[in-house]
């Protein structure tokens, strides 16, 4: 956070993936379709694993984080009520380049997209003692097809396209979650500093509630700026893709939602993969409870 003292303007650093559902959702407030009077958010696209590492330093003031990295950061940064990507019976997937039987899959070395993603906290409570190897997201598909790992877990658009390389699903870890639980998977989320101020952090959830709402309102041309994030995809598997991460859940968890949240993060600690007992805690009960007026749309 910083300000621009010539025109008394506060600056609030915003840091999300570079994915198309992730852009689809921020659409509004990139665009400046959605303001906050005397507010100027300023956008860093990077990938997860490094904004949970930079979360870790408090680095930005609202950031996209998985939720496996929430109980490391929740002295500095509380949950937003908004901006969930939640898996409805579907996440991230152990691919392989042949069918390898389930009770096998822990025998071999997976590449993973990072030791503080979601993806990675569901792997080790589906197969605790499973070796896993961290490669950049992007790479996991072409290293598997390579030879180079037999198994891959994959994440973002990797999920609708893998099938196109010829590799098979092992299992889809949102689907087992389902199984296990009843709930869906709640993979990420957003977060903004504490130390902001309770009307600050208000006006910036209404801003994100607003900016998602925007996108889902006007879905063509949020879906036509989002393409240029979506990795090759052809406009309709990148609709499809974004209405799997974007949806009702991303204006509000719900119930289940936050149950979902706790649950995951409390199995993870239980089983010793989470080394911080986790807090979490939303700020206020919705986004929808913030002053709206703090938030305007520019037409």
């Amino acid at each position: 956070m910083s300000r621009n003292s010539e025109k008394s303007i506060l600056e609030i650093k915003v840091a999300h993936s570079p994915d198309s559902d992730d852009a689809f959702m921020f659409y509004g407030m990139a665009t400046n379709k959605i303001r906050v009077p005397g507010v100027k958010f300023t956008h860093t696209l990077t990938d997860i694993e490094t904004l949970n590492r930079k979360a870790l330093e408090g680095f930005y003031d609202i950031t996209a984080i998985s939720f496996h990295a929430y109980p490391y950061i929740q002295d500095k940064y509380a949950l937003m009520p908004t901006g969930g990507s939640v898996g409805e019976g579907y996440g991230p997937m152990i691919v392989a380049s042949h069918n390898i039987p389930l009770d096998e899959i822990a025998q071999h070395k997976i590449a993973v997209p990072g030791t503080m993603t979601t993806a990675y906290l569901t792997l080790k409570l589906f197969a605790p003692d499973i070796a896993t190897e961290v490669v950049p997201f992007d790479e996991i598909i072409p290293k598997v097809l390579d030879g180079k790992f037999e198994a891959g877990l994959i994440i973002h658009e990797g999920q609708l396209t893998f099938n196109k390389s010829g590799l098979h699903k092992i299992v889809d870890m949102g689907k087992w979650w389902r199984d296990q639980t009843g709930l869906p998977l709640p993979l990420g989320g957003n977060v903004v500093r504490r130390d902001l101020g309770p009307e600050l952090i208000a006006s910036c959830c209404t801003a994100l509630r607003d900016s998602i709402q925007y996108a889902l309102d006007n879905r063509e041309e949020a879906l036509q700026y989002a393409m240029q994030f979506a990795r090759d995809l052809e406009p309709q598997m990148a609709d499809k893709f974004i209405g799997m991460y974007v949806n009702e859940r991303t204006l509000d968890y719900g119930n289940d939602g936050r149950e979902a949240i706790s649950k995951l993060l409390e199995m993870g600690y239980a089983a010793g993969i989470i080394t911080q007992k986790p807090n979490v805690e939303f700020v206020g009960n919705s986004a929808a409870s913030a002053k709206t007026s703090l938030s305007s749309i520019e037409g």
